[in-house]
């Protein structure tokens, strides 16, 4: 028999939503503590969801659980950058190529897309941007690739939010995502993997470059 995965109680359930949506906009940043009764006191409800959803979060890698630092928000270096932009590079344009393949709607990208252009915020534009990526992904026709997706999506969204913090690059993000969403609307598949393989690709390099080599290594 399949097993049916427990619920998150509610309120769990609102701690996490809570604490991620902080964390992805950059409102806790990437070394701060995470403390349990001061995020129970905000939230106002007692240390038992705090604790749980502070352990979901350790495992989609938002967070790190240590025996002497206690819970802080996961810290972003050029080599965990490059380890979950490498997975996207080989996962995310081929979901996309199915994606288009199969004719599979992406109206959900599109709605996503005009939500970012409106975007008041760089909150509310990441979260946007997050879920024109996922539109993209998710009608790929394998469950199983999608959520392999989803499984780094956070870790992705956290890199984003801090390369962002020094070096905002919104329009030019903006317009690669017009440019890959119409290729996918004119049924160019192979044109659209392409295009966004090189979005994300393009995004690491500027924002984690390789280090020049030494002269011992050259």
């Amino acid at each position: 028999m399949t097993s049916v995965p427990t619920p998150i109680p509610s309120r769990t359930q609102y701690v996490l939503d809570a604490i991620k949506h902080r964390i992805l906009t950059g409102q806790l940043t990437p070394g701060q503590a995470l403390v349990e009764t001061e995020l129970a006191a905000q939230f106002g409800v007692s240390k038992t969801p705090v604790r749980e959803a502070l352990k979901t979060l350790a495992g989609t890698g938002l967070v790190v659980m240590s025996q002497y630092k206690g819970v802080t928000v996961r810290m972003v270096d050029a080599d965990m950058a490059r380890e979950v932009y490498d997975v996207r590079l080989l996962l995310e344009p081929e979901a996309l190529r199915r994606a288009v393949t199969k004719g599979a709607s992406l109206d959900a990208a599109r709605d996503a897309l005009t939500r970012a252009d409106g975007a008041t915020d760089t909150a509310e534009r990441s979260l946007a941007n997050r879920e024109f990526h996922r539109a993209l992904y998710l009608p790929c026709g394998n469950p199983l690739l999608a959520r392999m997706l989803d499984q780094v999506r956070d870790q992705a969204a956290l890199v984003s939010a801090v390369a962002w913090a020094t070096d905002p690059s919104w329009e030019r993000e903006a317009a690669e995502h017009r440019e890959i969403l119409r290729l996918a609307l004119d049924g160019d598949a192979d044109g659209a993997a392409g295009a966004l393989h090189a979005h994300i690709a393009s995004f690491v390099r500027r924002a984690f470059p390789e280090p020049l080599p030494t002269e011992g290594e050259q």
